[in-house]
């Protein structure tokens, strides 16, 4: 691919509204995107590094509760983008409706919920249909039904002129103006056909320019930003890149917010799309690297603390299966364990005893009834605030 001289991303034509509005080119299968030496070996790196982390994944003893905590952590990350201020624990402690959850976020906890629920459902979706304008609409419905934003078209695309910058500027402030709404259903068309052409390009660097593309286009009145992020996991694995749904960048994005806002804002204004793909790259290898790190520090943690089990509390039955459940749901109550062990409650009432003084429970709430338990060297893997005994 060679770089031109004609602007690759599109241009910006002036609007009745006296602002200055940006229409996308469509991407198309001959891209010129310049892939120099040092774009091709990031290219490469990413590649192996989504590789390791596949490998890496199946040699856990269930992966799928992997899956799901990476889920609910990239919820909260892509959220938190938004303004969302829900933690990990917060959704965790919803989800498992204990005493301690918090009331004044339960708006923020449902934005977060809504997330991961558009996750799974777009996931089974995909054994259904190619990705695609339908689909993208449905997931649109399942992230803002119910949630902030919710009285926005869920599942339509606008119909009226968006913008980004602070609150309160109109477009002619703002910093930037996607299409007008008569261009958005012509560009998400052209946007579909470059998903499912099947001209030769790298997975990735056609989900990197997709990605962009989408941004560029703000097709929704809200839900844009999330619903970008969730499109580079579901194009990922449809296309068979990931195994699993494991490739998370909202983390990486949060923490160079800036970086992320100026390389989307330096293809629109200075056609510099190789900027923005070593970026993208640059996330993707980043985020494989520690996805496959984290794979293999529970790994590890299950295997020291079963061994911790069978020498402490004498490998009973119950011990084992109690582990095996925290990694699914790392907070706890003792009538859960009680179900989940299938014994009495002083029954599981002493075991929780025994994993607190192994230090594999903490108790959370400070109650002397109604207390909630927290695996809490399971969660630190997760969540950095949460600190293990």
């Amino acid at each position: 691919m060679s770089k031109t001289t004609q602007p690759r991303a599109g241009n910006y034509v002036q609007q009745p509204g006296g602002y200055r509005a940006f229409i996308p080119k469509p991407l198309t299968p001959d891209f010129p995107l310049k892939i120099d030496r040092d774009l091709q070996v990031l290219l490469s790196a990413a590649d192996r590094a989504i590789g390791r982390l596949d490998a890496a994944t199946e040699l856990l003893p269930n992966p799928d509760l992997f899956v799901a905590m990476y889920v609910r952590r990239e919820a909260v990350f892509s959220s938190q983008i938004e303004g969302t201020q829900a933690s990990l624990v917060d959704l965790l402690e919803f989800e498992a409706e204990t005493a301690q959850a918090r009331k004044d976020k339960k708006i923020d906890v449902q934005e977060v919920l809504n997330y991961v629920g558009a996750m799974n459902y777009g996931l089974a979706r995909l054994n259904e249909l190619p990705l695609s304008l339908r689909l993208i609409r449905e997931i649109h419905c399942e992230l803002l039904t119910g949630a902030r934003g919710g009285h926005c078209d869920l599942g339509e695309f606008r119909s009226t002129q968006n913008w980004i910058g602070p609150s309160g500027t109109s477009a002619s402030e703002a910093v930037f103006v996607p299409p007008p709404p008569q261009e958005v259903m012509p560009a998400m068309g052209e946007f579909e056909k470059f998903l499912h052409d099947e001209t030769p390009m790298p997975p990735l660097i056609r989900c990197g320019l997709a990605h962009a593309q989408f941004e560029t286009i703000h097709p929704f009145i809200d839900g844009n930003g999330r619903m970008g992020r969730l499109l580079i996991t579901f194009f990922l694995c449809w296309r068979g890149v990931l195994q699993r749904p494991l490739l998370y960048l909202s983390d990486y994005f949060r923490r160079h917010r800036q970086d992320y806002n100026d390389k989307l804002q330096s293809v629109r204004d200075q056609d510099d799309w190789e900027g923005w793909m070593v970026f993208f790259l640059e996330g993707v290898r980043t985020v494989s690297l520690q996805a496959t790190e984290t794979a293999r520090k529970i790994q590890s943690l299950r295997d020291e603390h079963r061994d911790l089990i069978g020498r402490e509390i004498g490998g009973t039955a119950s011990g084992v299966v109690l582990l095996d459940h925290l990694f699914e749901s790392p907070l706890i109550t003792v009538n859960q364990v009680a179900r989940v062990i299938s014994r009495s409650y002083p029954i599981a009432n002493d075991l929780v005893n025994n994993f607190s003084k192994l230090g594999l429970l903490i108790e959370i709430t400070g109650q002397r009834r109604n207390r909630t338990y927290a695996y809490a060297p399971y969660l630190s893997i997760f969540d950095e605030r949460v600190r293990p005994t």
